[in-house]
């Protein structure tokens, strides 16, 4: 039986909300919840300026409320830069140090404050403290599948960053479709070009979409290889900066009733993903 990895991300869910502050009990209790359910990995929290992320303050209370003890699921953290790396990597319960890379110069600078020639060097130090740690690095290549700022994009930029990235040792590639402008043609280009042509990479999808077009995307990058994709339960979240609030994460309910179709294993609970999903009506009704 086929296999794919999900990833559970309720950071990228929670970071978001700017109304009111999520109480640390109430977020480690939603992770709880979580790390019952199977997901290989969950992105629990990041290691920024709390100033940029305020809703993410918290991260190192909520991980020592976590009960890893009945769980084979792996902890990410993001990472904006090498002071936070250097944090999250103290941590031995943390697996994964996740860090934003954009191939689009206007995006990197609004979501780190950096250009692509400085976030290069950083994710190389990141590299380098994952290694010394025993981490691993997630790169999100951001604005993987286009770009609404009018900065360069093609395939050939994607693929010419995923070369730099391999050369540099990244084994973990995430083309995140940042703003939702992905569609099914560039989808199935990139990953029925670039996995067979980086057999050491394992590629990832982070997908954010409308309510209508989920099924064409995930189902476009299933079919050309790809077996790892993040979601969050309802389609929470996605980013801050995107210019259409329809536009969220993928739903992961939607990604697991999809695998199920395809008679495809995703190690999950079903008992326990209906009792998380509750958790999450809580946390963002």
């Amino acid at each position: 039986m086929k296999k794919v990895k999900l990833i559970e991300c309720p950071r990228d869910a929670m970071q978001g909300i700017k109304s009111h502050f999520i109480p640390t009990e109430a977020k480690a209790q939603y992770i709880n919840a979580l790390l019952r359910v199977g997901f290989d990995t969950i992105d629990f929290g990041s290691f920024v300026s709390p100033k940029a992320i305020p809703q993410m303050r918290d991260t190192v209370e909520v991980l020592s409320k976590l009960d890893l003890s009945k769980t084979q699921s792996k902890l990410l953290a993001i990472v904006a830069n090498v002071r936070g790396a250097e944090e999250a990597s103290q941590f031995e319960e943390i697996t994964y140090l996740g860090y934003p890379f954009s191939i689009s110069e206007n995006f990197q600078m609004r979501n780190t404050g950096k250009t692509i020639a400085e976030s290069i060097e950083i994710l190389n130090e990141i590299l380098n403290i994952a290694a010394k740690t025993n981490k691993e690095v997630v790169a999100y290549l951001s604005m993987g599948f286009g770009n609404p700022y009018g900065d360069p994009w093609n395939v050939e930029i994607v693929s010419n960053w995923t070369d730099k990235l391999s050369k540099m040792g990244v084994k973990i590639l995430s083309l995140s479709d940042t703003v939702g402008s992905s569609t099914p043609e560039i989808i199935d280009y990139l990953f029925s070009n670039l996995i067979p042509a980086y057999p050491t990479i394992e590629f990832g999808a982070h997908l954010h979409t409308t309510p209508t077009s989920w099924f064409e995307k995930v189902d476009a990058a299933y079919k050309a290889g790809c077996n790892r994709f993040d979601g969050a339960i309802m389609g929470f979240g996605g980013c801050p900066m995107a210019k259409d609030d329809l536009t969220g994460n993928m739903p992961t309910e939607k990604l697991v009733s999809y695998f199920n179709q395809q008679k495809t294993s995703t190690n999950i609970n079903a008992m326990s993903f209906e009792s998380a999903y509750n958790e999450a009506l809580k946390i963002f009704s």
